[in-house]
């Protein structure tokens, strides 16, 4: 007769997902989202609100992020730029802005103001030195208030630029935030690409319109000899859109000149208006206008 087995394996077999992670790539539904997520509103005084997102850090996101609103600036919309990324702010250098933003009479924070763009970023909260070193909680009230507690003052148009990847901030803004739509930034290779179409699926799963996806370092021309080469690739994110049916915004090439434009508080839209890299950019922000309905 044999002996009773004191534990048995039987149970743990059967729980192949035992933190019951969706299958799919869906947010898990937690028991208080199933009594209903938040409603989602827009930005206060605000008529249109774009998101540019990369699902992938270094492929210069927010340089195209701050470009893009100068040239929306440019073309005579109020524009301002709000910075998510509470952990790597960017925008204090790209607009060579530093301080500690005033409050408003009915105690909201004031946007602070260069090249004619209003700006808000976690940068001008604390030491430009200073790490964020916040768990989620932090985080998530700090989000809050960049996104509810800054007085804009009239925009026709806000770009928020995102933090890379698809976690926390995307999906709290994407929830509780009226998007206009989207636009996700890529460098033609491979292993961009592939956040980057993550990052095109989550904003089709959380119902934000795609606007399109815009190939950033496309090609570089040595000042030389003028000789151009695809040093990341020449096709990669036009083969993406074509794959996963998102519209192509356009090209972005690779000069040193737009890193020293941003390195130096100055973006290339407003260190060279005429030249061929701002006329890029320019072109771009058309195309976004006209898919939000943002007139001239």
């Amino acid at each position: 007769m044999s002996k009773p087995r004191l534990f048995s394996t039987l149970q743990c077999l059967r729980h192949e997902n035992p933190l019951g992670l969706p299958r799919s790539g869906a947010p898990p539904q937690l028991p208080g989202m199933q009594r209903g997520l938040p409603k989602k509103r827009p930005i206060p005084s605000v008529r249109k609100t774009i998101a540019v997102s990369s699902a992938k850090g270094g492929v210069g996101k927010s340089t195209i992020a701050v470009n893009l609103a100068l040239a929306f600036a440019g073309a005579g919309h109020r524009t301002g730029i709000l910075d998510t990324d509470i952990f790597g702010p960017s925008i204090p250098t790209l607009l060579a802005l530093s301080g500690e933003p005033r409050l408003s009479e009915k105690n909201q924070l004031l946007p602070l103001t260069n090249y004619g763009v209003k700006s808000m970023s976690m940068g001008y909260l604390v030491g430009e030195e200073a790490p964020v070193v916040w768990r989620g909680l932090m985080v998530m009230k700090a989000l809050q208030q960049l996104l509810w507690e800054v007085d804009w003052g009239g925009l026709d148009v806000l770009v928020m630029d995102l933090p890379p990847g698809t976690g926390d901030t995307q999906l709290t803004i994407t929830q509780q935030v009226v998007l206009d739509g989207a636009i996700v930034v890529s460098t033609p290779q491979d292993i961009a690409l592939k956040d980057a179409v993550k990052g095109v699926e989550m904003m089709r799963k959380v119902n934000v319109p795609l606007l399109g996806m815009v190939q950033n370092m496309s090609v570089f021309t040595c000042p030389n000899c003028s000789h151009s080469t695809h040093i990341f690739g020449s096709k990669g994110v036009a083969k993406a859109c074509e794959k996963h049916n998102v519209p192509f915004l356009g090209d972005i090439p690779l000069h040193a000149s737009i890193c020293d434009d941003a390195d130096r508080g100055k973006p290339t839209v407003m260190a060279d208006p005429e030249g061929s890299r701002a006329k890029a950019f320019s072109t771009i922000a058309e195309r976004i206008a006209m898919k939000i309905g943002l007139e001239s």
